[in-house]
């Protein structure tokens, strides 16, 4: 969840009113947020930096705000004031209006096509006769950088630019130019860098090098330019100098790129809409026109109006309340859904204002209307049906286990379900199309690309990560791993094994085989090839050649045991021998 950090005093002033910490944490609870801190900007760098370095920083209080992730209209002092305010019935919710300028006075965005491979999509907006003061311009920076955060997955969606309108002219172009050919004076410095220049200056900004691989490989770069040349930005890096905003700016052109047209629509709206509420008009945001390559165009902001038909006994049922129409339209007023009952009563009409993009089913109102409503006012009561829950077969096997192989004296551990290709495949002297293994599409690192298909190389690592524990080292997991299967309806199934590992100067196997006996002891499964277990020479990719078994129960092959190849050792950083002991649990249940 996002957190919002808010200045208490200035929070206070703008509600018309003040709290103590538990009524306004009260206050944030029955709104659906949660005070997670009340802190200072002193406390905060002391804790992080030293005492030392807090030296004559601001005392001033600062709420910690929880925010839930798609509520993009709290992410800013304004928006949660809004909201607050609305929900304590004190204000009524304001109506964003669109203005459309004459005919060739308004703004236009043109794109090129030569942004299709990068940022194909842009929309644009300008707020007019904005006043800034500077709390409203600290607040203005915050509620971008958590967009970019947020909805924006770090700039890699949408990247947001705000200009000053009056130190440029348009209309504007939004192109892409080989780096060479792109050359302007970057936010907060004192010349002009190229585009390649620009990419090496912040390669060690502590914030803007983490969004340079976006672009950096590529043969053009984004720009935006006005009618004189003037370079606005190069997104998603840098905004140019020449447009900076200040306390004195009036006029606000902002434009968003990005690769999801419709977060950027979202994006533009959200911030037009926090911030039209300094305007002199207020609430009032400028069109701007953005031509495509086609020539189509189209006008932004959006600030799109819909309604929805939710039945109340829909709401009622879901929530386990009994309230009249009227009332459940009233709980989703208060949550800025402007609503009234039509037809006879058997309908409530909802109106999703251009702020609640979270808004997207039934499902959505409902839970609106059940934090108004207070989910600590819903009765308890005793369900209809009755039922008497119970462990599943397969948890309940695995938890016994657990006990009698720590009893056994092995330590369990816990790792993760994703792992890298290299782990299940290249380590364990396997090919990656031999592992059968479920992909991940858009992994976020290199460490976690596919789902696990044995549980050995976790415990590898888990060793490797305690080799300076006294040895020896005797490590369990009992979990999932997944595979693919064309038979199920998700393509894929998951299996229940049990891994056990043991790590010393000597291999062990007589101790890991030893074990397998005591599962199948505990599993009163007798050591004979009848009903029973047997255990059978074969070789695997991951263990010593003519020192693996593979192990058969209940007519089918369960798993292998034996010393784990010394290559296989080597590639997860561990210098001694060990023995393993890998089996699928779900026959036996």
């Amino acid at each position: 969840m996002p957190t919002v950090s808010v200045k208490r005093d200035l929070l206070f002033q703008a509600l018309g009113r003040t709290y103590t910490d538990e009524e306004f944490d009260e206050l944030c609870f029955e709104f659906g947020l949660e005070l997670d801190e009340i802190t200072s900007e002193k406390d905060i760098i002391s804790k992080e930096k030293g005492e030392e370095k807090a030296k004559g920083a601001s005392d001033v209080i600062l709420y910690k705000i929880d925010v839930p992730a798609n509520r993009y209209d709290l992410l800013c002092l304004e928006g949660l004031v809004r909201g607050l305010q609305v929900f304590k019935e004190r204000i009524n919710l304001p109506r964003y209006e669109k203005i459309i300028p004459a005919e060739g006075e308004g703004q236009r965005l043109i794109i090129t096509e030569q942004t299709a491979q990068i940022r194909p999509h842009a929309v644009a907006a300008v707020i007019r006769n904005i006043t800034f003061t500077k709390d409203r311009y600290d607040s203005f920076i915050d509620l971008q950088e958590k967009l970019h955060q947020n909805i924006c997955r770090k700039r890699a969606l949408v990247a947001i630019g705000t200009h000053d309108l009056d130190t440029i002219s348009g209309p504007f172009t939004f192109t892409a130019k080989a780096p060479s050919e792109i050359k302007f004076k970057p936010l907060n410095q004192s010349k002009e860098y190229t585009a390649s220049q620009i990419m090496d200056l912040y390669r060690t900004d502590s914030h803007l090098r983490h969004y340079l691989h976006l672009i950096e490989n590529k043969p053009r770069y984004p720009v935006i330019y006005d009618s004189n040349g003037v370079v606005l930005s190069m997104p998603p890096i840098i905004n140019g100098d020449h447009t900076k905003i200040s306390l004195n700016t009036r006029n606000v052109f902002i434009e968003c790129t990005g690769t999801d047209i419709t977060k950027a629509k979202i994006v533009l709206d959200i911030i037009v809409t926090m911030f039209s509420e300094y305007c002199e008009k207020p609430f009032t945001v400028e069109a701007a026109e953005v031509v495509y390559p086609n020539g189509k165009t189209h006008i932004y902001p959006e600030l799109a109006y819909r309604t929805e038909k939710v039945k109340p006994e829909y709401i009622n049922k879901k929530i386990g309340i009994r309230e009249t129409p009227s009332s459940l339209a009233k709980l989703l007023t208060r949550m800025c859904l402007k609503s009234h009952v039509t037809g006879n009563g058997n309908h409530i009409e909802v109106e999703i204002p251009p702020t609640r993009a979270d808004i997207i089913h039934a499902c959505d109102i409902v839970e609106d209307a059940a934090i108004a409503y207070g989910y600590n006012n819903i009765q308890m009561v005793i369900p209809k049906t009755y039922t008497i829950a119970n462990q599943l077969p397969l948890n309940k096997l695995a938890e016994l286990l657990r006990l009698d192989l720590a009893a056994a004296g092995f330590t369990e551990a816990l790792t993760f379900a994703l792992c890298s290709q290299e782990d299940i495949a290249d380590k364990l002297g396997m090919d990656i199309s031999a592992t059968n293994a479920v992909h991940i599409a858009n992994p976020k690192t290199a460490e976690f690309q596919v789902a696990r298909t044995t549980l050995l190389p976790g415990l590898l690592k888990t060793i490797a990560a305690n080799r300076k524990m006294p040895l020896p080292l005797k490590l369990f997991e009992l979990s999932d791993i997944v595979v693919k299967d064309p038979n199920t309806d998700v393509g894929a199934r998951n299996y229940r094994h049990l891994c056990a590992i043991y790590y010393n100067k000597s291999p062990g196997f007589e101790i890991i085989h030893g074990l397998l006996d005591r599962v199948m002891q505990l599993l009163e499964v007798p050591p004979n090839e009848e009903n029973g277990y047997t255990i059978k020479a074969a070789e695997g990719t991951a263990f010593f050649p003519g020192r693996c078994a593979e192990v058969f129960a209940k007519g089918q092959s369960i798993g292998k045991l034996g010393v784990v190849h010394p290559d296989v050792i080597t590639k997860f950083e561990l210098t001694m021998p060990c023995s393993a002991l890998e089996i699928n649990i779900e026959p036996f249940v």
